[in-house]
């Protein structure tokens, strides 16, 4: 019984590997012909990886490596040729993954605000200094009405939330999670947008007909970036070794005894949850440190494996990764100063200390748009290459996470325990 249980498991895998798997021929990479530098790693990527010399696209976007472009640069020098690509006979419904290149900008502006909306912009401010009145008068109330209190507190919020998409705010984003609605016209652009290729709502999805519509539209996006060109060229042939071998070392999880029934509660969970079973499911040997501290500096040797929080835009150089070492760090802004060999953001700081794989946010992204680690390295470990772990693990597009990796690095075989 033992023995059919593992068959059927295998074939399981087997197809999953066979859906799921990303191949080089549906990867587009896209690089900034304007530096060489940049059209150097593409092409490096290319030959490394068996990409075909055609699914390189060279964009003219200046010849100083910006980290941020306007939005109406991005639309016009970005989305429109892309889309031309994409949606060309060569190339339609054939690319899965774009790549994006050092010297390709980080981050895209805001929208501004939206025009002919100064009347009804006028009339809701109207309303939240009515709101705010009624609010004050129920707080000087002897006998308290909790649920009055609560509706009013809901309404200011949803009428604040209409000034901020007519004003254009939170409308920035990660270029490369922009990116992948690129296929997509004529979404709103606040905040986030639900990523249909997350596995926790497939479900959702395949009876959603919005979300159903745009799915096979999303385009997984990652990144070779970094603080030099060394680094850069070093994730490829970092991953590329491992992948022979499979990656060795110790898997380290830092929580914090948040036991909180909240969000903060619910992703220290799952940092535990995944501390207790990565053993089983990567073979690899697992550290935890469970309490308010932090790993130690020079605490964590032949890291392989990293994910905790939250020391916000101060790293902490506790580890010694391996070759082919994945991790993040869960906290605001890590993303930033990527090209900065000085800086103490989280994933500039381990690129540059040798980790081969991360991801982070370029601005504030509130808590629950990181992938959950369980989910994360769940996937990862089950065989998955690094951006189908992260688009199957992601809650949402059009917003602040940046994947930085080669796409196709698989670090783990598929196992059948």
């Amino acid at each position: 019984m033992t023995r059919i249980i593992k068959t059927v498991l295998l074939f399981f895998i087997i197809i999953s590997g066979l859906t799921y798997a990303l191949e080089p021929n549906e990867i587009l990479v896209i690089a900034n012909s304007e530096i060489p530098v940049s059209e150097h790693i593409a092409q490096y990527y290319c030959q490394q990886r068996a990409v075909p010399a055609d699914n390189l696209v060279l964009l003219p976007l200046g010849k100083k490596p910006a980290n941020s472009i306007s939005r109406t640069d991005y639309d016009e020098k970005i989305v429109n040729p892309l889309r031309n690509v994409l949606n060309s006979e060569k190339f339609s419904g054939k690319i899965k993954c774009l790549l994006t290149i050092y010297g390709v900008p980080v981050t895209v502006g805001g929208r501004g605000q939206l025009k002919g909306n100064e009347e009804q912009l006028k009339k809701i401010n109207e309303l939240i200094a009515q709101g705010k009145k009624v609010q004050e008068k129920l707080k000087d109330q002897i006998v308290k009405n909790t649920t009055e209190q609560k509706n009013v507190e809901t309404k200011l919020a949803q009428l604040q939330a209409m000034v901020d998409i007519i004003k254009g705010k939170e409308t920035n984003a990660s270029l490369d999670s922009e990116l992948s609605m690129v296929l997509i016209e004529g979404y709103e652009l606040y905040r986030w947008q639900v990523n249909p290729l997350q596995i926790a709502i497939s479900h959702i999805a395949d009876s959603n007909d919005k979300l159903a519509s745009i799915r096979d539209k999303i385009m997984m996006v990652s990144r070779l970036d970094g603080p030099s060109e060394e680094i850069i060229m070093s994730l490829i042939d970092k991953a590329i070794r491992t992948e022979k071998t499979g990656l060795k070392g110790i898997a380290y999880f830092d929580s914090r005894a948040i036991i909180d029934k909240d969000r903060y509660g619910e992703y220290d969970q799952s940092l535990r949850d995944i501390g207790f079973v990565a053993n089983t499911l990567s073979g690899l040997p697992v550290k935890q440190e469970q309490s308010k501290t932090l790993f130690e500096p020079n605490s964590c040797p032949e890291t392989a494996i990293y994910c905790g929080w939250y020391s916000l835009k101060k790293y902490i150089d506790a580890f010694d990764f391996v070759d082919g070492a994945v991790g993040y760090h869960i906290a605001s802004f890590e993303a930033q100063g990527l090209r900065d060999i000085n800086s103490q953001t989280w994933c500039p700081a381990m690129l540059k200390d040798g980790i081969t794989a991360t991801l982070g946010p370029v601005a504030e992204p509130y808590l629950h748009t990181f992938p959950k680690p369980k989910d994360f390295f769940t996937e990862l470990f089950n065989g998955y290459c690094l951006v189908e772990t992260y688009y199957r693990t992601k809650p949402y597009n059009s917003w602040m996470m940046v994947l930085i990796g080669d796409p196709l690095y698989k670090p783990f075989k598929q196992r059948v325990n």
